[in-house]
């Protein structure tokens, strides 16, 4: 199994699962709100020209990394500034996509939408995000994680015009990715983590074929991974499932380090994750369906009730998902929060929480 955290970390580390909302002069929030997470291209959100787009970009990493350092993050991202959302960029940037021609798949919310049409071999032709995680890198000296969509997730959000069937063209995906998490470590990441929500969304074919494409994505990874599994961004897709997780046990059959759940909206019951023991837990603790910041006590609260099913030693401390589609100073504020409610257990814990691992 590969690492499940990275050392020199605190008791109950904190991180974000991805992203960190977009500057508005970076982004047109408005279109940005007004359509379903993109899977093909989207240049219509971008506010700023395509010449002094990648150093506009820059300029909102650095502030995404600050924001998180002002915060107390333990565990920083770049916050996802270059993504018009979690999986298109990387996506997009594969062989064997017509990208003038989209294809149409149904979503998780049972919308029409324009996705990458298969047309020929996927394969990585190039470093996808190894820029952005030198970059961030080179910008914070705390612990640093990139995320990549998942194998699953992308076959998921594309059209088959080529292969023979949906788990063949995910175990195409499945080697982009892992050559892509390869890179990702040799240029310094702490934590690699893949987004894996449609996992949740079709299990039957999740455990058909897609736990296969994961456990192809990390084989012969030896750094720390995650993956990340819930039921989509709350300011987004509304409503979350009664009976909680139609999905998660199933990810024990691959070599993931830590598994990133969504607790805090749905409720959780936490007692879900004990047989899980032998992982990391990256706890969701923020409500991102609303932009009402949590107290610290509320925070402390759900990561008190998970303590009796899992090892405090295997768990981090995060946003239930990406922090994207809310206001920026609400996010700062959750995660102030986040930090502050984490501080406050850690005081509970000492003074084992006192020495980094």
């Amino acid at each position: 199994m590969t690492t499940t955290t990275p050392r020199g970390l605190p008791l109950l580390p904190t991180t974000l699962v991805g992203s960190y909302p977009q500057p508005d002069w970076l982004v047109d929030r408005e279109v940005l709100a007004g359509t379903m997470p993109p899977r093909v291209r989207m240049r219509e959100v971008w506010r700023v020209a395509p010449e002094w787009l990648e150093q506009a970009q820059d300029d909102a990493t650095l502030l995404a990394i600050r924001d998180q350092e002002r915060a107390g993050v333990d565990i920083v991202t770049d916050g996802e500034m270059r993504r018009e959302s979690y999986s298109n960029r990387f996506a997009t940037a594969l062989s064997g996509i017509d990208l003038d021609r989209p294809g149409t798949v149904v979503s998780r919310a049972g919308h029409q939408v324009p996705v990458p049409r298969v047309v020929g071999e996927i394969r990585r032709l190039r470093p996808v995000e190894v820029r952005d995680l030198t970059f961030l890198r080179a910008n914070t000296d705390r612990a640093v994680k990139i995320t990549v969509p998942g194998p699953f997730t992308m076959s998921q959000q594309a059209q088959n015009d080529f292969y023979a069937t949906d788990a063949e063209m995910a175990l195409a995906y499945a080697d982009a990715v892992n050559a892509e998490v390869r890179d990702l470590f040799a240029a310094g990441a702490d934590v690699v983590q893949i987004d894996e929500p449609y996992m949740q969304a079709r299990p039957d074919e999740a455990r058909a074929w897609g736990v296969d494409a994961l456990a192809r994505a990390l084989d012969g990874i030896s750094g720390t991974t995650a993956v990340h599994i819930c039921f989509g961004y709350g300011m987004v897709v509304k409503g979350r499932p009664e009976g909680g997780y139609a999905f998660l046990h199933e990810l024990l059959q691959t070599p993931v380090g830590q598994i990133s759940v969504e607790a805090a909206q749905p409720g959780l019951d936490p007692s879900v994750l004990a047989p899980l023991r032998d992982r990391t837990i990256i706890l969701g603790v923020l409500d991102l369906s609303t932009a009402d910041v949590e107290t610290p006590e509320v925070v402390a609260e759900r990561i008190r009730r998970a303590l009796p099913h899992v090892d405090v030693e295997r768990l981090v401390i995060a946003p239930d998902c990406g922090l994207k589609y809310l206001p920026r100073a609400a996010a700062f504020g959750k995660l102030c929060a986040m930090v502050e409610g984490t501080r406050r257990v850690r005081a509970e814990l000492a003074p084992a929480s006192n020495t980094p691992r």
